[in-house]
């Protein structure tokens, strides 16, 4: 199936949700000229449907393959990973100062939206490097960032991040890798990891591994923990790689979806010669990480949309040629294609209503991200304030539409040659990584609601509710979403916690919401007839069935924890 990429949809979110002028405006980034961002759209659509989406099915089928001399991905990956670095679609939002463009984040996010509705698994390569990018700015060494950010920017290297052991999954303070001075400034790196996307691949001639891992005599939990740089290779005195570093891949997984994605079983010091460096200050490295975990999460929210977006397009095909009954009510019985009955037309609708909400919710975080890099303190809380949604709304979509992708093309759907079940087995990890859904609705609660006394939380509902005179629904649901913003702000965090993911659902939907609502607002005559027509619908349908959907809610989003315990633990087990 091909892909095609959305870009008018793109430019209308850019220009109206992110105000991409305003930015653009700014002299950081002046060089994201008007004529340079229709370039950009164009070329990485074209370079997205071209080099990455015919490689998605065979890399479904043939998948990464682990040896003990590495990892072998599918046949063309190379050669598309070599293309991907050569027109520079790495560097974009790059520093200019080790190789980048230094545009705005926002378009980079647009084109890691195309590689990952083009191919999801193998843009997972291209979706942490930024974020050790990242974390290199921001809390790396001058020397450090000298050595290492200019390649890993151009995607010559790509990064990994390696956080979770057998034993430290969503409690990382329980990790057990160890980092003990070598006494030239050093680290001897000795642990293992699982669960590290890329850590191993043929695509680069080095990796670049950030590994949280805990110094001798270090306290116990996060506190505890220091982030480090351990490269697959060392470099020689020319910079290029050169002596192994003690770094290997000892296993992959075999697993639901995404299998061009190694997922690997990382062993660092097997022979005690694995050096790493250390980024920023000992028992810094939980700070340091989620400079690049937040980054991770934004691009997983959007992997969402991407995967949304592609298995979209294919229900929409298969329903368009798919002859199957006469239409309901028509006096003639001649036999027509499936969207022609109401039922299918209400999923995908429905598909491209959740799909457009949780690009625009990501968009405008992305924009705001953009804003925070200029100096702009409430754009930053307000981006802080909506990660947890846009990684847990975002992924949850692209579950449902993919899922209602593989009901649209009915008993095909189930089979693997129409390609609808390869984009939900690819789709499900998505609310899992990178910080469960429920990890990130615990944030919201537990931080995120806090931030300046809930004044953060406030001012957006306040704004929300001012634009929200012409949707009652939405209208209610702010206000829904303040009473239970109050009932947890005095509630235990024990009853916080079991309310919190149908808040961030009502949340969620509620941004998402006026984001919609603003786009009807802007719709000119001046778009073209059936994207207009679309964006009306789907925004209609958005704000007329899907946010009154959300109101209810509101029960489970203020029930108490007591329900959940009121049973014993083995009775969960009981016929």
């Amino acid at each position: 199936m091909t892909y095609t990429p959305p870009i008018a949809e793109q430019r209308f979110l850019l220009r109206h949700i992110v105000k991409l002028d305003e930015l653009t405006g700014h002299n950081a980034f002046a060089e994201a000229t008007p004529d340079l961002v229709d370039a950009i759209l164009e070329g990485a659509g074209a370079f997205a449907a071209g080099e990455f989406a015919p490689l998605n099915r065979v890399g479904d089928q043939a998948g990464a393959r682990w040896s003990p001399e590495g990892v072998t991905m599918p046949p063309g990956f190379k050669d598309a990973y070599r293309a991907y670095v050569e027109g520079g679609w790495g560097t974009l939002a790059g520093p200019v100062e080790h190789g980048g463009q230094g545009l705005p984040f926002t378009l980079a996010t647009v084109v890691m939206e195309d590689l990952g509705s083009a191919n999801m698994a193998f843009s997972l390569c291209m979706m942490l490097t930024p974020g050790a990018v990242e974390a290199l700015k921001h809390h790396g060494s001058p020397e450090l960032q000298r050595t290492w950010l200019p390649k890993l920017i151009s995607g010559e290297w790509n990064g990994t991040m390696n956080l979770t052991e057998p034993q430290a999954g969503s409690d990382v303070g329980a990790l057990r890798t160890q980092a003990s001075p070598r006494g030239d400034g050093t680290y001897a790196i000795k642990g293992t990891k699982i669960f590290i996307t890329f850590g191993e691949h043929d695509l680069t001639d080095n990796i670049v591994h950030l590994v949280l891992a805990r110094l001798p005599d270090a306290p116990a939990g996060t506190r505890g923990i220091s982030l480090f740089l351990v490269p697959k290779f060392r470099l020689g005195p020319d910079g290029a790689p050169a002596e192994h570093n003690d770094v290997r891949c000892v296993s992959i997984e075999h697993k639901l979806g995404i299998h061009a994605s190694p997922t690997c079983v990382m062993s660092f010091g097997d022979a005690d010669e694995c050096v790493g460096w250390l980024i920023g200050e000992e028992g810094g490295g939980m700070r340091a990480m989620f400079t690049m975990m937040n980054n991770a999460r934004l691009n997983v929210g959007l992997q969402g949309v991407s995967i949304a977006e592609r298995a979209t397009q294919a229900a929409v095909a298969y329903a368009s040629s798919r002859v199957q009954g006469s239409r309901a009510g028509w006096a003639r019985r001649e036999p027509v294609a499936i969207i022609n009955h109401p039922d299918v037309r209400r999923m995908l609708l429905r598909m491209k209503a959740l799909t457009q909400a949780a690009r625009a919710l990501t968009y405008y975080t992305a924009g705001l991200t953009d804003r925070a890099s200029l100096g702009d303190r409430d754009a930053q809380l307000r981006a802080d304030l909506l990660t947890p949604l846009v990684k847990a709304y975002g992924t949850d979509v692209g579950v449902e539409v993919a899922s209602l992708a593989v009901q649209v093309h009915g008993g095909m759907g189930f089979i693997e040659e129409t390609g609808a079940a390869q984009h939900y087995r690819d789709a499900r990890i998505a609310p899992i990584y990178e910080g469960t859904n429920g990890i990130q609705a615990a944030d919201l609660v537990g931080r995120k609601l806090g931030l300046e006394g809930g004044a953060v939380l406030q001012r957006l509902l306040a704004e929300i509710g001012q634009d929200s005179a012409g949707s009652s629904a939405l209208r209610s649901l702010v206000e829904a979403c303040v009473a239970v913003a109050e009932h947890h702000g005095r509630s235990e965090p024990e009853d916080r916690l079991a309310g919190s993911y149908p808040f961030l659902t009502m949340l969620s939907v509620t941004v998402s919401g006026w984001l919609m609502a603003k786009q009807v607002q802007v719709l000119d005559e001046e778009l073209e007839p059936t994207f207009r027509s679309m964006k009306t619908a789907a925004c209609r349908f958005y704000l007329d069935q899907v946010v009154p959907e959300a109101l209810g809610l509101q029960a489970a989003a203020t029930a108490p924890a007591s329900i959940l315990y009121s049973i014993p633990e083995e009775a969960f087990a009981a016929g």
